[in-house]
């Protein structure tokens, strides 16, 4: 007996066609596209005239409270360089006096021209100059009163032709000056001088340094001195704001002077 054959029913869902394979037309309704425009890019909002003199109104502010305190920084700046400088050769002389037992002489009747810068630094006599011990500076024994003055005949912290054991011999007690704090006033003659310049004085042929511009000597007095009477005025006078300010060694302050 053979099998009885199954008959499957055929299958009554259609499915369509792939996409590949319809041919209906398409139709592209390009009217019916709308383009929204783009918002406005913000524009930056311009200062108001009442905001514009505010700013400005503040910057005349900070300036009017900057501009003095810079002129007094300036200022001070400039009488404590002379007051360190002071400092300096007070402490030279100090040691001058520790060492030697007494200050260095003064130039009788000329403070400004006086022989600080060969007395501090130390010179050799060889008998036809006064050489300094660095080497820096010379004159010549015979010139000595003719360029500081008859009341200055030579200097006591020297080195002597043949000096023995007995004789003290000379020490340099001022070190590392810059050359600011020196003047050339002949040959290889020179001055103690302060960094800042000098007055302008009314009767220039009293100064004895007028052919180096701007050379401010220190005046020094320890002959006879009026202000520090056990020992020696040491000073210097320079121009600050149109003002003569005197920087001593017998005033923490500076002192606002007439003249120099």
């Amino acid at each position: 007996m053979k099998p009885a054959s199954i008959q499957y029913p055929a299958p009554s869902t259609q499915y369509p066609a792939p996409a590949s394979y319809c041919t209906a037309p398409v139709t592209h309704h390009a009217s019916r596209i709308t383009h929204q425009p783009s918002p406005p890019l913000s524009r930056a909002r311009a200062f108001t005239l009442i905001e514009l003199l505010v700013v400005i109104a503040v910057i005349s502010l900070l300036a009017a409270m900057i501009v003095p305190i810079t002129g007094a920084v300036t200022r001070n700046r400039g009488r404590v360089r002379a007051r360190a400088e002071l400092e300096q050769i007070v402490t030279a002389l100090e040691q001058y006096k520790a060492t030697l037992g007494h200050y260095p002489p003064d130039n009788p009747g000329n403070v400004v021209s006086n022989q600080l810068y060969f007395e501090l630094l130390g010179t050799t006599n060889n008998g036809v100059a006064y050489v300094t011990l660095d080497g820096s500076a010379s004159i010549n024994v015979a010139d000595v009163p003719k360029i500081f003055g008859p009341n200055v005949t030579g200097f006591v912290n020297a080195n002597r032709p043949g000096a023995g054991d007995e004789l003290r011999t000379a020490k340099p007690f001022l070190k590392t000056l810059k050359p600011t704090q020196y003047a050339t006033i002949v040959n290889q003659v020179r001055l103690l001088t302060c960094s800042l310049p000098a007055p302008i004085l009314s009767s220039p042929s009293a100064y004895p340094v007028a052919a180096v511009p701007g050379a401010n000597p220190w005046r020094y007095n320890s002959s006879n001195p009026t202000n520090n009477p056990t020992s020696f005025d040491l000073w210097i006078d320079i121009v600050i704001s149109g003002k003569t300010n005197r920087i001593s060694n017998w005033s923490k302050d500076a002192l606002t002077v007439g003249t120099p």
